[in-house]
């Protein structure tokens, strides 16, 4: 039973209930998946705060991967890079798959650098600054979606009501999330969260344009076309997440599997690719299937919004996304680190949003989750 309901952000309220309740009754059966990728858009100085130095942000997703498979107490090959402040969500998301005990699959798609954890390693490599306007390889764009669609069928056939949690770790990702959704048509600038305590929003636009540009996609207003090719998209400005988490999508969510997309606009991104990849009469069956779940402190960010680009993704499909943010928060967390994320230097990551509702809807209270990152901090902060 909730304690209180997870912040509802987009969605009717009929589907949001069916969704919830349907998660609710499988918790224990949740995948989880934690996509790792890298993007050379992390280089450019200011970008990004997932590491205090361009340098210090390679080795970022593998630094994450191991603190949720290993936890904070134990011995790390890559410490976790420094940070402006807080400390990373991995913390929360290493706390809900532990209490839960839920094991989480790592698959490395091309972080610059490989945790050393147990992980499925697809051998790619990051993907190109999207300044560039050829971030990805078309191939390897179709090759992607290819390999998370029949997954994701695979996934659904194994165990149709059992839901699956798609995370991420992307250095640079809120950028390139800005420049697939821009692509795609939307206008989004101003909108999209970021790692920084004041997201870059003029350097964001600035590369999302030059991107798309280059690649000959740039429309009026400083958008794509409604009608944007979303494979172009993706390959002029995307990066190797995306491909396989749509893929993904629709390969599970399509043969009716709940899908839990655990993040805020990274994720709102992947939802636009699916959207936009699929045909309009397979649309609503699909949105049925599909949340968005992220942090309390993404949704109530002063400088982006989700909720109104989640209302402009909505105008561009004719559909309201399911969308939540869980109600864990760290005022009463004796850790300045924790309570860092209060003064918006850390929001959102690794799972973070979608894993602290799955917590909420396995029964258990927001309160018990801060105090077990309490806990967990004071381990990590301590050392092994």
């Amino acid at each position: 039973m909730l304690a209180a309901p997870p912040q509802h952000l987009s969605g009717d309220a009929a589907s949001a209930g069916a969704w919830l309740g349907a998660c609710a009754a499988h918790w224990r059966q949740t995948t989880v998946l934690l996509l790792l990728a890298g993007t050379d858009t992390a280089a450019v100085p200011g970008i990004s705060a997932a590491g205090a130095t361009p340098e210090s942000r390679r080795w970022t997703a593998a630094a994450d991967a191991e603190l949720l498979l290993l936890g904070p107490a134990a011995e790390r090959r890559h410490a976790l890079p420094p940070l402006p402040a807080g400390v990373s969500p991995a913390l929360i998301a290493h706390g809900v798959v532990s209490e839960l005990g839920l094991d989480p699959l790592v698959v490395d798609l091309g972080a610059a650098v490989a945790p050393a954890v147990p992980h499925l390693q697809l051998g790619q490599a990051p993907a190109r600054c999207l300044s560039s306007g050829q971030a990805l390889e078309p191939a390897r764009v179709r090759q992607l979606l290819a390999l998370g669609d029949r997954w994701g069928r695979l996934l659904a056939a194994k165990g149709p009501q059992e839901p699956l949690l798609i995370a991420e770790c992307v250095p640079g990702g809120t950028t390139t999330a800005q420049a697939v959704l821009t692509g795609l048509g939307l206008e989004v600038a101003g909108l999209v969260s970021g790692s920084l305590l004041e997201p870059v929003h003029a350097l964001k636009t600035e590369l999302v344009e030059r991107g798309l540009s280059a690649a000959g996609l740039l429309g009026p207003g400083g958008m794509g076309g409604p009608d944007a090719d979303p494979l172009a998209v993706l390959a002029a400005v995307g990066d190797p997440m995306q491909a396989l988490a749509a893929g993904l999508v629709l390969g599970a969510a399509g043969a009716g599997r709940p899908v839990l997309l655990a993040g805020g606009s990274q994720m709102a991104a992947v939802w636009a690719l699916a959207l936009a990849l699929c045909s309009p009469a397979s649309r609503p069956a699909l949105a049925r299937q599909v949340a968005i779940g992220t942090t309390a402190w993404v949704a109530a960010e002063a400088s982006s919004n989700l909720a109104l680009l989640l209302q402009r993704l909505a105008a561009r499909w004719q559909l309201e996304p399911l969308a939540f943010a869980a109600n864990l928060r760290f005022q009463q967390c004796r850790s300045a680190r924790l309570r860092d994320y209060e003064a918006g230097y850390v929001k959102e990551g690794v799972g973070a949003g979608g894993l602290a509702l799955l917590w909420e809807l396995s029964g258990r209270s927001p309160a018990a989750l801060a105090q077990a990152c309490d806990l967990a901090c004071e381990q990590l902060l301590s050392g092994p």
